[in-house]
């Protein structure tokens, strides 16, 4: 069987012009007459793609694929952070394909860029599924594109796997969330920053990028502090805009809010490539982590390959996964996606890393995977409910599972140290997963939500 090809963004194709379809003979019922036009038509067609450079599929071959969809930023702002999911993403549909693919069938993935642009998101999402026909998404990573598709996937009754943590407060029947709600990294992190083994905290700065998950997060943050004792005078918040790149001010607020005489800590959920000149600034301003430790949410392997770690040694970032994790499973996905890099020539492909969301992106097409042969169909709601209960022995160290109602995974939670070759030492972990809870107790009003989405829409 011939191995599908990787679909990026196709041209449209112009039909034949009036006049060009031969002639009909005479006394031909209309019946024959349509038959022979469309066969004509698709012929046509088909000669002018494969004319153009595109790989034709034939009803023949079609029949052997499916096609999956890949939604993830490949130029602007959050390329930085997303370009990687793209190719965990095509490596992990190279392994099973070769592995003899899904019910038998070949995966093809169709790979379209929305440009850090939130609308066009659900621009290129409403494409994979009306036209490309994909029977899944894998992508988004901001909240804000994540939001802007899930009317799409509603409406087209649609399935879109999201691979990076977030802010909760939402449950939708036709997502799984393989990324974090804030019970699984945001609210376990500032816990071991108000504990003495993680320098007993007193005041925070919450630091984010102006948009739905930080400011959603710190909201809950700023509820889970309150609960705890901690004063609003004792909570600095900040946010910046989406590439913002001049932090010397910030940083110049953060060292004034920190010199009152009680230890202070950040929390930073800035995201995309404004990573870069904040670590870079927080580097220059001479601030150490044992001064005012930083602990980010939206930083891994990945986005420190653009800044010298040295000087940011001792911070902290709160993930469900690190590279550095030792066990087999993980030894062999970074050994894989290394070569992936390597045979692919990607970027910098001798330098590569993996980091959180890249595994997430690797467990939720694996459980697709096998959610569609439990269901022995790739139809929506089927993939649903056959996705209740799914496990898989992940890079992450644990057999993890997805919740059998909530669209969530059990993750395992780390809090690691930054090294100075950008890795990260994990200082500390959980012993075992834990449930998300998409609704989060520290919001009113909550505990009346159910913990499973609303399925009357289903078709």
């Amino acid at each position: 069987m011939t191995r599908p090809s990787l679909t990026y963004l196709e041209a449209p194709c112009r039909m034949p012009a009036a006049g060009m379809l031969p002639s009909e003979p005479a006394g031909a019922s209309q019946r024959g007459i349509d038959m022979r036009r469309r066969s004509f038509i698709r012929t046509t067609l088909a000669a002018s793609l494969a004319a153009a450079g595109f790989a034709i599929a034939t009803t023949a071959v079609a029949a052997d694929t499916i096609k999956v969809g890949v939604l993830h930023s490949l130029s602007g702002t959050m390329a930085i952070s997303e370009t990687s999911l793209k190719d965990v993403a095509l490596m992990t549909i190279d392994e099973i394909n070769a592995k003899g693919g899904v019910m038998g069938k070949q995966l093809e993935a169709v790979v379209v860029d929305p440009a850090s642009d939130w609308p066009k998101f659900a621009e290129k999402a409403r494409g994979l599924i009306s036209q490309d026909k994909v029977a899944v998404v894998f992508g988004c990573w901001t909240s804000v594109s994540r939001k802007s598709v899930n009317p799409v996937f509603k409406e087209l009754n649609g399935l879109l796997f999201y691979p990076v943590q977030y802010e909760g407060e939402e449950l939708e029947k036709n997502v799984f969330y393989t990324g974090a709600a804030p019970n699984q990294q945001a609210i376990p992190a500032v816990e071991y920053l108000m504990s003495k083994e993680g320098g007993n905290a007193k005041r925070w700065v919450l630091l984010g990028t102006d948009y739905v998950y930080p400011r959603t997060t710190n909201k809950i943050l700023r509820a889970f502090l309150k609960s705890k004792g901690v004063a609003d005078d004792d909570i600095m918040e900040e946010y910046t805009p989406f590439g913002h790149s001049d932090y010397q001010t910030i940083i110049a607020k953060i060292k004034t809010f920190s010199s009152a005489g009680k230890k202070t800590a950040v929390v930073s959920t800035i995201n995309g490539d404004s990573n870069v000149p904040f670590y870079k600034e927080l580097g220059n301003s001479g601030i150490k982590a044992t001064d005012v430790p930083v602990v980010a949410f939206s930083v891994g392997e990945e986005e420190l390959r653009g800044v010298d770690a040295k000087p940011l040694v001792g911070q902290l970032a709160a993930w469900n996964y690190f590279e550095s994790i030792k066990n087999p499973v993980n030894a062999e996905f970074i050994k894989k996606y290394k070569a992936y890099a390597i045979d692919k020539k990607l970027p910098n492909a001798a330098t590569v890393v993996t980091n959180d969301p890249m595994e997430a992106t690797y467990v939720g097409i694996n459980m697709w995977k096998q959610a569609v042969e439990k269901a022995k169909s790739t139809d929506t709601d089927k993939v649903i409910a056959a996705m209740a209960g799914q496990t898989f022995k992940a890079p992450d160290g644990f057999t993890i599972s997805m919740d059998a109602k909530n669209h969530h995974l059990h993750k395992p939670v780390f809090i690691g140290e930054i090294q100075p070759d950008g890795q990260f030492k994990v200082v500390w972990k959980t012993k075992e997963p834990i449930k998300a809870q998409p609704w989060s107790p520290f919001v009113a009003g909550n505990d009346k939500k159910k913990d499973e989405p609303e399925l009357s829409a289903s078709r």
